[in-house]
């Protein structure tokens, strides 16, 4: 297989995404986009534990080191 140097002119446009792979395959386009569904709640538990963390840090910060 052959390495080819891309260079990249910041005039041209990027080519469109590809449909056809078998038919550009000298010339690829970006790929398409995946657009994968939130279903872990990562956010929600973090949202919890960060206030927590807060007030137990600030408790013990009352508790020890406050003069």
């Amino acid at each position: 297989m052959k390495n080819i140097r891309h260079q990249e002119d910041s005039n041209n446009q990027a080519p469109p995404i590809e449909q056809d792979y078998e038919a550009h395959q000298n010339n690829p386009g970006p790929a398409p986009t995946v657009n994968e569904p939130d279903n872990k709640g990562a956010g929600q538990t973090m949202k919890w534990i960060i206030p927590i963390i807060v007030v137990v840090l600030i408790i013990v910060w009352l508790l020890f080191f406050w003069k």
